[in-house]
């Protein structure tokens, strides 16, 4: 799994455009093109012995985070520009994405080949990437704002791609697919190795690409769409597996969690809480709403949930409050949440979670995706939609109250003996569905645990609020290093009022 991706994602953003005259595209001959074509020729692949492409110039190990900060791209080189739409730049190789693509340009049908030349950047004389002259060449490529200035989605390395939501700030990154994450095996990067780039009839900036690894090839489109509410990428693939694949994860998302106020004991930075996301949201197939509070693990963890017919999954950003924080140089307040929506059924499967331990914000050490409960054969062909939204808000509607917060931290009474090796759990929920009840309201905790006990398990509303209400239980471990598992719904006449909350705790 990718742990290092962050300083490249700042580098990446620093490679700012500086005015230039227009450059034109390459002018080699077009050749047609069409969907079904690039379906075909994924199917072509997969009955072929993998090729691994050839390693890159040796010379590219110097085109480090520094090295990209002195590069610029060419405003006057920027592609597909139009109205209200900024156009797309694209990034060089270097250290961390040292892979070559290979960029077409699609109008009319007619895909153009785009190529890597030193002129359609800015660099110093004694860049190492001058150095590489035509030997070099692109890593990937951002699709602008209107302005020039910053960019809405990106796509670099591997199989990830990222967007900068509705409130432009950077933060998880989504793959193609996962291949072993979280297994005993080690886990496979299949690339993008080619892209397809277009305009829609309807302004939609539009992605084809192929994916190759040794166990798999892929076709997939992305029409991506960027309006007032974020981005929304309509996604469709088809894949091709090679050989067989004990843990196959579609429509991955990779994020990082350091620490937030639950966990302040893992902090050795002065800000109160650095994560991109804090919490798993799930909507499955029979209805109900659960968000699984993220960890820092001591060591790696990983949790699957079962499901028929998912309705949606997704890492979410909940807490969007400032002085939580207290970054103004990377804002965490404003990262996007990044939310799977299936098109059709999926059928049966599972949402899988992995959490890695990290003591850095540099680390991305989350990916949740879905594993379909048929094995991945060799021979065996997916054919695949979803909808992917990059959103600030609940991608969920409905009046169920959500979670807002949890803390933990010594078991017993305020201003009483603190009881040694029990932890107080609390919970907040909020919403409408809350709003306006008392303690004879007859709200009552649902609580669920595994692997140990509960006491003094109580709900109540927060004092001085209209439409929260506070969770509150003292757990103490049954024995031994199983994570103790807790599930608790406040309920009213058994109708629940709030979202399930799940939350891992790990002994020791």
């Amino acid at each position: 799994m990718t742990t290092t991706r962050r300083a490249l994602i700042a580098a990446m953003s620093a490679i700012a455009a500086l005015p230039a005259g227009r450059l034109a595209a390459a002018t080699a001959p077009g050749q047609p093109f069409s969907w079904d074509w690039l379906k075909a020729e994924a199917a072509r692949l997969a009955a072929r012995p993998f090729t691994a492409r050839p390693d890159a110039p040796a010379a590219i190990a110097a085109v480090d985070y520094d090295a990209l900060n002195a590069i610029s791209y060419k405003a006057g080189a920027t592609q597909l520009a139009g109205a209200g739409f900024g156009g797309v730049r694209f990034f060089p190789i270097n250290k961390m994405q040292p892979k070559p693509v290979a960029i077409f340009l699609v109008e009319n049908n007619i895909a153009h080949p785009f190529d890597y030349r030193p002129a359609l950047f800015d660099m110093p004389a004694s860049s190492p990437l001058a150095k590489l002259g035509d030997r070099a060449g692109f890593s990937g490529f951002r699709a602008m704002n209107p302005n020039g200035q910053s960019d809405w989605l990106a796509f670099a390395g591997a199989s990830y791609f990222r967007s900068a939501g509705a409130l432009d700030q950077y933060g998880l990154s989504a793959r193609g697919i996962a291949i072993g994450t979280g297994g005993p095996e080690a886990e496979e990067f299949p690339d993008f190795t080619r892209f397809w780039i277009g305009r829609g009839e309807d302004g939609a900036l539009l992605v084809d690409a192929l994916l190759e690894g040794p166990s798999v090839t892929g076709a997939y489109r992305f029409v991506n769409r960027h309006g007032a509410g974020g981005v929304v990428q309509e996604v469709e693939a088809a894949l091709f597996v090679r050989k067989d694949i004990k843990r196959l994860g579609l429509a991955p998302l990779t994020s990082m969690f350091w620490y937030d106020q639950s966990e302040r004991a893992k902090a050795s930075d002065w800000r109160p809480e650095i994560h991109d996301s804090d919490g798993l949201l799930m909507w499955n197939g029979a209805g109900e709403q659960i968000f699984r509070a993220l960890n820092n693990p001591p060591h790696p963890i990983t949790n699957s949930f079962a499901d028929k017919g998912p309705k949606g999954f997704g890492l979410v950003q909940r807490d969007r409050q400032f002085d939580h924080y207290q970054d103004d140089g990377v804002f965490y307040e404003k990262r996007p949440t990044a939310w799977v929506e299936p098109v059709g059924d999926w059928g049966a499967g599972a949402v899988t979670l992995v959490e890695l331990p990290t003591d850095s914000e540099t680390n991305d050490n989350i990916v949740a995706f879905w594993t379909p409960a048929e094995a991945a054969r060799a021979g065996k062909r997916y054919d695949l939609r979803y909808r992917l939204r990059w959103i600030a808000g609940e991608p969920i509607p409905g009046g169920l109250a959500r979670v807002v917060d949890s803390w933990r931290g010594a078991g017993g009474r305020p201003g009483h003996a603190q009881i040694k090796g029990v932890t107080k759990l609390v919970v907040d929920f909020a919403g409408a569905s809350l709003a306006g009840l008392g303690r004879d309201s007859g709200v009552a905790p649902d609580l669920q645990i595994g692997h140990a006990s509960a006491a003094g398990a109580v709900a109540y509303p927060v004092v001085g609020t209209r439409d929260r209400w506070r969770f509150m239980a003292d757990i103490t471990p049954a024995g031994g290093s199983d994570p103790i598992d807790v599930r608790v719904v406040l309920r009213r006449q058994g109708k629940p009022l709030t979202e399930v909350c799940l939350i891992q705790m790990i002994p020791g």
